[in-house]
């Protein structure tokens, strides 16, 4: 089994044992570099970058520079998407947002994480959990959501929240770690 392999099935590999995860991620940050050097004003060029970049893109979406991933072929976004300045989305795992979802400045998607073991750590060991945000989700500023984590259909994450376990569908949570604070009501209400 390739490192590669083992990173897309979620167990232990090593990021600097396979030239061909090098090359895709050399390959992947110059085309961020690129898409970040775009004048704001070329909506075109944008759309084409993140269209080659990105493994599946729905009809319409805007992601704000700066921009940075991994790996680009394991993010997939829905229609009506928006990211706007200085997210980050490390992409060993697929990273898998749905339709009309909005995330605000500063965010991170984390699907990476290092073994708990100096020796493997400093010889490149690591391994990868998916990410899954649902339909409609709204992501505040500064939000941090770590690997393995779901993000249930219509909720909303709270700015500054650091996300470590599943979220419901249509709730609003928030903190450090982020936790449940109520529940949104079909209508766009709260429930106290």
């Amino acid at each position: 089994m390739t490192e590669r392999e083992k990173m897309l099935a979620g167990e232990l590999y090593n990021v600097k044992g396979d030239p061909d995860l090098v090359d895709e991620r050399n390959r992947c940050k110059e085309l961020c570099y690129e898409f970040n050097l775009l004048r704001p004003s070329d909506k075109e060029g944008q759309t084409e970058l993140m269209r080659k970049l990105l493994g599946k893109t729905g009809t319409s979406f805007k992601i704000r520079a700066s921009f940075w991933c991994c790996y680009g072929f394991n993010i997939e976004i829905g229609d009506n998407f928006y990211m706007n300045h200085n997210c980050t989305i490390m992409d060993a795992a697929k990273v898998v947002f749905g339709d009309n979802v909005f995330i605000a400045p500063g965010c991170g998607f984390h699907t990476v994480n290092h073994s708990l073991d100096m020796k493997q750590r400093v010889d490149g060991l690591e391994y990868a959990k998916p990410i899954t945000v649902g339909d409609g989700v709204w992501i505040g500023a500064g939000v941090q959501v770590l690997p393995g984590v779901t993000i249930g259909a219509g909720s909303v994450i709270g700015a500054g929240s650091v996300v470590t376990k599943d979220i419901p569908c249509n709730v609003i949570a928030f903190g450090n770690p982020c936790r449940v604070m109520r529940e949104i009501q079909q209508n766009g209400g709260i429930n106290d």
